[in-house]
């Protein structure tokens, strides 16, 4: 089933609906049904039937989008060169403050992402061009906890998976270099847009899922998640060895090889670039990047 979190025309109260692609529309949950939008339904016990549509469907092109889960209760975790390709190109880089080691990982590298980093789909992206002038994107397939635990087996990992969404780890290389750590260079405002929608475990084949970003139409970014160095149960596993994980915790997995500082000269964002971030069954989360105020 696909979620949405949306504002209908003239409002600014979220809702949330299940997302019709086929047909186009929105069938809108009652409100006292997700008191806390998204959260409500993932918090929900898997044997619980999922709340109804009490109102009639809406045609998406008449609602704004927003991130499907605009505000976790956590920071987002993400997993740093997580694809071969891509931790291969960040050491060339130059800009790799993990410190010296093998290019490819072999632990999970975690970092979090402050949840005011978030927006949604079509949302601008401020680019910060007081603090940063090597804007960077990073396409990738985030994981929403469900049931959550600790000391989870990898072999039950999936049980925890209530669904993905999208997630483009917009990120100011130059910051995240002079920093020597990640979370700053990650996490200034609207730094993570999510969307455009989540979809439950169920209908993501993760065994094979394809994963794009396209800068201005031209294909940047292209893996399949068969080339993951280390799979989703693996990620939670390691994670709740010794973290409580909670419903509603997103775990981005990675991103491919790309982005721009593999570019010979790097191919940093700047204002008026359009983004777009698109996986097998995921949809396409596009974003501009704003002129930073000016």
């Amino acid at each position: 089933m696909k979620y949405v979190t949306f504002a209908q025309q003239g409002t600014r109260t979220p809702r949330v609906g299940v997302l019709d692609e086929e047909a186009g529309t929105v069938a809108p949950l009652p409100a006292d049904a997700v008191p806390e939008g998204l959260l409500s339904v993932v918090d929900r016990d898997v044997a619980d039937e999922p709340p109804a549509a009490t109102e009639a469907p809406v045609p998406v092109a008449d609602v704004r989008l927003l991130a499907p889960l605009p505000r976790p209760r956590h920071d987002l975790v993400c997993v740093g060169k997580n694809y071969a390709e891509h931790a291969t190109e960040f050491a060339r880089s130059g800009r790799d403050a993990t410190g010296s080691g093998p290019d490819v990982p072999t632990a999970p590298i975690f970092f979090t992402k402050a949840p005011t980093t978030i927006v949604g789909p079509d949302d601008v992206v401020d680019p910060h061009l007081d603090l940063t002038d090597a804007l960077d994107y990073e396409a990738e397939i985030a994981v929403i906890i469900g049931r959550g635990g600790r000391g989870i087996r990898p072999e039950d990992a999936m049980d925890h998976v209530w669904g993905y969404t999208l997630v483009n780890d917009v990120t100011a290389r130059d910051l995240q270099e002079r920093h020597k750590q990640w979370y700053l260079g990650k996490s200034l405002d609207t730094f993570c847009p999510m969307g455009p929608w989540a979809v439950t475990a169920d209908e993501v084949d993760l065994t094979e899922t394809w994963l794009e970003c396209r800068v201005n139409g031209e294909l940047r970014q292209r893996a399949c998640t068969t080339d993951l160095i280390f799979d989703v149960p693996t990620l939670v596993a390691t994670l709740s060895a010794g973290i409580t994980l909670a419903p509603g915790d997103v775990i981005a997995t990675g991103t491919p090889a790309g982005v721009a500082l593999g570019f010979d000269p790097p191919r940093y964002l700047v204002p008026g670039d359009v983004v777009e971030v698109s996986a097998t069954s995921l949809g396409v989360l596009r974003n501009v990047i704003g002129d930073g105020g000016r």
